[in-house]
């Protein structure tokens, strides 16, 4: 189902939390709302879920009011009961009054589908953050609710278990026949599992729509920042650097850097510097010319954005 939020508002103790005059989540996508800490992802997942409520404006999906029972939302904290992870599925099944046998039917399925079988009988409150997460999915998945929100789905996970779950995501949501927002400060997660992006800065929309069309004409400053871009100055305009676009030697839009740490990392060196105020990195292979602290380097930008 498609969400559509209309003069959406949030005000608290005289801050705006959330300014959004007008914005459409597509119907059956994996949408991304990426932004940095503190811009409002959090406070606009809990409005489209109905815990909170707009100070105006409405949240509309599929056409209808926001009904909580709707939503499946997964939190970014731990929340389970401190009961067996199989009572803590059949509990929200039984809270939307599912009966026994296809309650049954909706565990197995999901706990096959997430790995997660050989959990069923352990304490929720007792697994690994990477089992807890994969249980968090589970419990989501059997309510087979229309839109399914997910806030840091990656957050606080060991590098192993990160690599692991960020890998498996993408088919795991897939299996919800549903419209999933996922909240996250990572660009790289935000294109590995969303087809749209919104881009949120304190607390307004600056950016969405499908993601190549958003990754590839940032257009203003904040923007590029929040994708992880560098925004450089260059002839008097400005220019977006995606991450690891930036090579030695000379191109079409070129600078010079002054290398001001030096990093082996066995397979590759990474040299450190600034292009005027900004700090860049930038990532050689092994048997690359050595750099040392004080050289000036020529970089060119293999692909690059100009920006308002």
């Amino acid at each position: 189902m498609e969400v559509f939020l209309d003069g959406v508002r949030v005000e608290r103790d005289g801050r705006v939390l959330l300014d959004i005059p007008s914005l459409l989540l597509p119907d059956g996508r994996t949408t991304a709302v990426l932004g940095p800490n503190g811009s409002g992802k959090t406070t606009l997942l809990r409005v489209i879920s109905g815990l909170d409520r707009p100070s105006s404006g409405r949240v509309l999906i599929g056409g209808l009011p926001v009904d909580v029972s709707r939503a499946a939302y997964v939190f970014q904290e731990q929340v389970f009961l401190r009961r067996s992870v199989r009572d803590n599925l059949e509990l929200g099944l039984q809270l939307h009054g599912i009966h026994a046998p296809e309650r049954q039917r909706r565990m197995e399925e999901a706990s096959r589908l997430f790995g997660i079988t050989h959990l069923m009988d352990r304490r929720a409150d007792r697994l690994s953050g990477g089992e807890g997460r994969r249980v968090s999915l589970a419990r989501a998945l059997c309510l087979r609710a229309p839109l399914v929100l997910l806030d840091e789905p990656l957050e606080g996970l060991d590098r192993p278990t990160y690599s692991r779950l960020l890998h498996d995501l993408p088919h795991l949501l897939a299996a919800f026949d549903a419209t999933r927002i996922i909240v996250t400060h990572n660009p790289d997660e935000a294109l590995r599992l969303a087809q749209d992006l919104v881009v949120l800065i304190d607390g307004k929309v600056r950016a969405s729509g499908e993601k190549r069309e958003v990754v590839t004409n940032p257009r203003e400053p904040e923007v590029a920042e929040a994708l992880a871009y560098f925004v450089v100055i260059h002839g008097g305009r400005r220019f977006a650097i995606p991450p690891n676009a930036l090579r030695p030697g000379p191109g079409v839009l070129q600078f010079s850097m002054e290398v001001e740490e030096v990093i082996h990392l066995v397979a590759s060196t990474e040299l450190v510097g600034r292009i005027g105020e900004v700090r860049v990195n930038v990532e050689l292979p092994a048997g690359s010319e050595q750099s040392a602290r004080g050289d000036r380097l020529c970089l060119h930008a293999e692909r690059y954005y100009e920006l308002r």
